[in-house]
């Protein structure tokens, strides 16, 4: 037996693996899982995460057969599983089916972007962009060379390529041992997810990129945004709240997105007396905002704004602090739609079954780089185009 790294996941595989060339080029490895070498709770997740990457494109690093490192896409996975809960025993044999594109050296990777900017109320055309991993080299988007920028957060420097042109899916090479660094990670209880079938604890999980992340609160609002500047983490409390009530206790947490790039959670709240809420909130690789697509069944009024009040200057798409707070930062709001700004810092719709926003600050507040004003994070939230990764030889 020795480890393998596939993707986010670390698995047990055995050391006879067979291959097939009939339409491509294809592998076919196995390996058992077994508590308590590892705990019961990482044997169900290492199982639940080799189903859920089916269909995906990943790293893979192998212990031994260090030849076969390179870029796969998942093509089937299987398992079976012996569970003896009374005598703390659990066994799960998994079989996974690869289809190689190659070692790093000879694969690209390809943003693709697809779709439309966002519809917006103010006639803004948006910025496209998009964020590789770190440590990704040769940025490829033919005659029309993007801008540069970069932002440090807690996994290290990532690169922002702004201002990508239209109809181009940039191509980008990257070592296979990087390939993670950088990424969108789904947490609960302190372990990250892989996939979209694990459930997630209401009240502890975390959605982060290393820039911004975002947790749930249960008393003191309604979830807690954080950026990541001048080498630690500076969080900000916000309250979601519809019609009057303000969500003091989320119900239930699902994946609908889990992917290196992108990464997708559904928070639903019970309101009283009857009826419901949702909540989605999306964070991407190398974005400084969380994006937040707010619903109710029925028409009426929704906010979102802080829980400790800031004073906001509204700029008609979005709102901001006009000066530095203790941490050196401005607070920002925006949204596609238009809004009212709420008094104690936030926005406000009346009358809608729905509201968007995106929530962050302006890194380095009256001092910030070009790319992370206000004005930029605007434009980066309303161009922001869905991303898809795939290999492509070169």
């Amino acid at each position: 037996m020795s480890d393998l790294q596939l993707g986010r996941l670390t698995l047990r595989e055995t050391q006879a693996f067979s291959e097939s060339a009939y339409q491509g080029w294809s592998m076919h490895i196995s390996g058992v899982e077994v508590c308590p070498m590892v705990t019961r709770d990482e044997v169900w997740a290492r199982f639940d995460g080799a189903l859920g990457v089916q269909g995906a494109l990943v790293p893979v690093v192998f212990e031994e057969k260090t030849e076969r490192n390179g870029y796969y896409t998942v093509l089937s996975s299987s398992g079976e599983v012996l569970d003896r809960k009374r005598q703390n025993i659990t066994e799960i044999s998994w079989k996974i089916s690869l289809q190689r594109h190659g070692p790093d050296t000879d694969v690209d990777l390809e943003s693709r972007l697809i779709g439309a900017t966002r519809q917006n109320d103010f006639g803004q055309v948006g910025e496209r962009w998009s964020a590789p991993s770190i440590g990704a080299y040769g940025y490829y988007t033919g005659a029309t060379l993007p801008g540069v920028l970069t932002r440090v957060g807690a996994d290290g420097p990532i690169t922002v390529f702004r201002g990508v042109p239209a109809g181009v899916n940039p191509r980008w090479g990257c070592a296979v041992e990087h390939y993670l660094r950088g990424r969108v990670k789904i947490l609960t209880g302190g372990t990250e997810r892989v996939g979209t079938g694990h459930p997630l604890q209401a009240s502890q999980w975390e959605l982060t990129n290393g820039l911004v992340r975002v947790r749930p609160l249960n008393s003191s609002g309604s979830l807690e945004v954080a950026s990541f500047t001048n080498g630690r983490w500076r969080g900000k409390r916000w309250w979601v709240q519809v019609g009057a009530e303000q969500i003091t206790r989320w119900e239930s947490a699902g994946v609908l997105r889990n992917d290196l790039e992108q990464c997708v959670i559904r928070l639903t709240a019970v309101r009283s007396p009857v009826g419901r809420a949702y909540l989605d909130l999306t964070v991407r690789r190398g974005s400084r905002i969380v994006e937040c697509w707010l619903q109710r069944g029925d028409s009426g009024p929704m906010s979102v704004f802080l829980a400790d009040p800031e004073t906001l200057t509204d700029s008609t798409s979005y709102a901001t602090r006009s000066s530095d707070d203790a941490d050196g930062n401005r607070v920002a709001v925006g949204s596609a739609r238009n809004f009212d700004l709420h008094t104690s810092g936030g926005l406000t719709r009346t009358n809608a079954t729905s509201m968007d926003c995106w929530l962050g600050v302006v890194a380095g507040g009256g001092s910030a780089v070009n790319g992370d004003r206000a004005t930029d994070l605007q434009a980066q939230y309303i161009g922001a185009l869905p991303e898809i990764v795939a290999a492509v030889r070169r």
